[in-house]
């Protein structure tokens, strides 16, 4: 299967798409999960490199983290997938495990014909303001400040959103909730919230298809797939008060504030981090398995696949800008595998090779 090119008249869909091979040819052994769109594309990607490895595929459905999360709670799937981690005491009274996969970045794209990718700039709360509507033309003072030299259009603002249950909301929420006490106060975060203004569209694909084509549109989505859709993207002013471009460095530059060490249950928020160079909006993205499984052949076999990932998928990872793991959390996580995931004989579903 070739990567996922997302096109404007699939905007909006649900994306139920068997990965690494069409769901009408998946083997018994094929791995299934859903949720997150965020992931999509370098699941897809793992996935497709796994498929020729191994024989095994991956039927992962990206229909957002609120589903990903319903369907493992129903034990419809091997793995659920969510952006928005689970508070630890949510996933013991649930008798889920969770560990995450790569960190990814969220970034804002619009449609302004003539005005170029990384050429605007925005802060936080002017952007909190946008979303809460009280900014409603892209010529507004707060933004033509902000851009001095650009030629901003009196152009009515676009505000698109997901319409999802969504982890990618949570997280640009969560970060809107740092910067802004109103929208702390007022609309909060979560996975689904009562936005005050602006369309909705389903997915990450959902969002980028909707702001390509709407002109005037302003939306958040993970970062590839605004490279996917050649949707330009915005610069940010980050904590320290310092104009930041979405990179690979960037992106490092706040994965590199995560301490791994003290989170409990791998639970990590990394929004609006301190540090120069920091990028304000990313997070890593997470999997969710039962401790103890219905099935314990199938979750050997999706454990199997998040090894293999995490051994030989960094170089995928990183060409669609998610950030790989540290080594020394994988052997935590892969460690967290053999002493918490037991199957019915009382012994580790998945004990990964060292």
């Amino acid at each position: 299967m070739t990567f996922l090119s997302i096109k404007p008249k699939i905007a909006g869909m649900i994306a139920s798409i068997a990965l690494a091979g069409a769901a009408t040819a998946a083997a018994a052994a094929d791995i299934s999960g859903a949720g997150a769109t965020f992931p999509y594309p370098i699941y897809s990607k793992w996935a497709d490199a796994y498929k020729k490895e191994t024989g095994i595929g991956l039927n992962y459905q990206s229909i957002g983290s609120g589903g990903g999360i319903a369907q493992i709670k129903a034990k419809t799937v091997t793995f659920g997938a969510s952006d928005m981690p689970l508070k630890p005491e949510d996933l013991e009274a649930a008798g889920l495990v969770m560990f995450p996969t790569v960190v990814g970045a969220e970034v804002l794209v619009y449609n302004l014909p003539g005005i170029e990718s990384n050429t605007l700039v925005i802060d936080g709360p002017t952007l909190a303001d946008i979303y809460l509507g009280k900014i409603t033309k892209w010529n507004d003072p707060r933004l033509k400040k902000l851009n001095p030299g650009v030629k901003l259009p009196n152009m009515a603002i676009a505000v698109v959103h997901r319409s999802d249950g969504s982890g990618t909301t949570f997280i640009f929420a969560n970060y809107l909730s740092k910067v802004s006490k109103e929208w702390a106060d007022n609309v909060g975060a979560a996975t689904s919230v009562q936005w005050p203004v602006g369309i909705g569209g389903k997915g990450n694909e959902g969002v980028a298809g909707t702001v390509l084509q709407t002109k005037g549109a302003i939306g958040y989505v993970e970062y590839a797939y605004a490279q996917q859709n050649n949707l330009p993207y915005m610069r940010m002013i980050n904590r320290d008060g310092k104009t930041v471009a979405a990179s690979m460095e960037s992106f490092q530059a706040a994965a590199a504030n995560a301490d791994w060490e003290h989170a409990d249950h791998f639970y990590m928020i990394l929004t609006d981090q301190p540090g120069e160079n920091s990028w304000p909006i990313e997070n890593p993205t997470f999997i969710l398995m039962y401790a103890k499984p219905a099935n314990d052949a199938d979750s050997a076999e999706a454990l199997k696949f998040f090894s293999w990932a995490y051994a030989k998928g960094d170089e995928m990872a990183e060409s669609l800008n998610y950030i790989p793991l540290p080594d020394s959390l994988v052997e935590r996580i892969e460690d967290m595998w053999s002493k918490n995931i037991i199957g019915a004989n009382g012994k580790p579903v998945y004990a990964p090779q060292n």
